[in-house]
């Protein structure tokens, strides 16, 4: 018996036993409805998410008041004897807040184990990117109203009063430098611009953001009015700049570094999946410590002379056995399409895993998995884990884009999941009822009742969740997985 149909018994009868289980507890809760015995599952997780949201929140915000209450002490209001006056005064409270948010733009994405844990990889890429614009704004607010309150006040000219400032005050070149990075950081996360941009240039003008942030600290602390007269203002804004700066360090730097050199991971081989479609298999040492579950991703960087400098994310296409991690990438640019040329032995550092498009967000008995393109790969993955009545949907424009049939119809029949292959170029006007409201429920007339899972390209997904919803599926049973940088 080979090792790998060991293992796969052995993975078939953890699932079993699990189901088995789940059976038990069923019978055991007083004759409750299918539906809210599986809702009950989920209630403690959720109830610690919706807790520990509100604790972060209620960290957010009471910085923004401890902020606002600095900015009044020191005569905020107060102060205020004329336009001039008022204009600085806003300009100054406008450049506060915007600092607040640029810290708070870098941990978002400082891969802090509780926000992944309560808001998920994907919503908080989203939050990052309406921050960015919101902190933007609110410097060059900053900007306009100090610049236009200082020449009131000077009775100059703005422009002279601009040129005086950047020659004459510390750290306003600085600043000047920072905010131009902070208008290319955004310009790169606007949809139609970000659509025309390889995800190797969007990534490195977004590290520009580290610089943005430094630069305002040397402008902010040898010139912030509020900070160069209020010793305990200044003591707080350090904590702050220290404390995020510690946070980054800690989770972006020195834990991958330690996590990924006990793991020692490395490719063990590359497979051709399809046209343009390459699976890359990777083992290393105590993987099953990763605690990664299949549907989820990782940020991936092969040590390789061509690819060390850049980090993408990829999900694990096959449900992870302790021993070896999958992914299956499609050529969509010059990082991914390189990837088929890794040689076996190349050393690996993964950043993970990530996301919430898992088994335990399962609340309901049924399930549908729907996937488009190369959104397969969580989904594979997926059926590995998903036990009792699952339905599989596969949409695709043509036949040879359906990667992993085998393995598909394999699983099929092994775990009992209905695999249903929807093909056909949706620009065709015979096929633009595919996967529409009125066709899935055509393809599932129960599928108001089943949890569902979406994965695939950004435009599909936008499309079939409406679609989805308007079929009868509450937003809390939708869980999707956006394939976007």
């Amino acid at each position: 018996m080979s090792r790998e149909y060991t293992q796969a018994l052995e993975l078939e009868g953890l699932h079993a036993e699990r189901h088995e289980r789940a059976l038990h507890r069923r019978e055991r809760l007083r004759g409750q409805p299918a539906a809210a015995v599986s809702d009950e599952r989920s209630i403690s997780r959720q109830a610690m998410r919706t807790l520990s949201g509100w604790l972060l929140a209620l960290v957010f915000a009471a910085n923004v008041a401890i902020i606002t209450g600095l900015w009044l002490h020191d005569g905020g209001v107060t102060g205020i004897n004329s336009v001039g006056a008022a204009l600085t005064s806003i300009g100054r409270i406008t450049g506060l807040l915007g600092a607040y948010l640029l810290l708070v733009q870098v941990l978002l994405l400082a891969r802090l184990p509780i926000l992944e844990w309560v808001v998920g990889f994907d919503r908080l890429t989203v939050w990052h990117r309406v921050n960015g614009k919101l902190c933007l704004y609110l410097v060059l607010a900053h900007v306009g109203f100090i610049t236009a309150g200082y020449a009131l006040l000077d009775r100059i000219s703005i422009p002279t009063e601009a040129s005086m400032l950047l020659g004459s005050y510390p750290g306003m070149m600085a600043a000047l430098v920072g905010t131009v990075l902070l208008i290319l950081v955004v310009v790169t996360s606007i949809v139609i611009v970000k659509r025309r941009l390889r995800y190797e240039a969007w990534y490195l003008v977004h590290l520009l953001a580290y610089a943005g942030i430094a630069l305002s600290w040397f402008h902010q602390i040898p010139t912030g009015n509020n900070l160069v007269l209020n010793p305990m203002a200044a003591a707080y804004w350090t904590g702050l700049y220290v404390g995020s700066l510690q946070l980054l360090i800690l989770f972006r730097l020195v834990q991958p570094a330690l996590r990924n050199w006990w793991h020692g991971m490395r490719v063990e081989r590359v497979v051709t999946e399809g046209p343009d479609v390459t699976s890359i298999h990777i083992t290393g040492r105590h993987l099953e410590w990763l605690n990664a579950r299949a549907g989820q991703f990782f940020l991936w960087r092969f040590l390789s002379r061509e690819r060390w400098w850049g980090s993408h994310p990829f999900s694990l296409s096959a449900a992870p056995d302790g021993k070896t991690l999958r992914i299956t990438v499609k050529n969509l640019g010059d990082f991914s399409g390189r990837l088929a040329e890794l040689k076996p032995g190349t050393r690996v550092i993964a950043e993970g895993p990530f996301g919430h498009f898992t088994a335990e967000e399962r609340s309901r008995d049924r399930v549908v998995l729907i996937a488009g393109g190369i959104g397969i790969t969580p989904v594979r993955a997926l059926i590995e884990e998903l036990c009792g009545d699952v339905v599989l949907i596969y949409r695709a424009v043509h036949e040879d884009e359906l990667i992993f049939r085998d393995e598909l119809e394999r699983l099929g029949r092994e775990r009992g999941v209905n695999v249903r292959y929807v093909v056909g170029d949706h620009r065709a006007p015979e096929n633009r009822h595919l996967l529409s409201a009125a066709h899935l429920r055509q393809l599932l007339p129960d599928i108001g009742s089943r949890e569902i899972y979406l994965c695939g390209p950004p435009a599909m997904m936008r499309q079939l969740e409406t679609n989805v919803r308007h079929a009868g599926v509450p937003a809390r049973h939708i869980h999707t997985d956006r394939f976007a940088f």
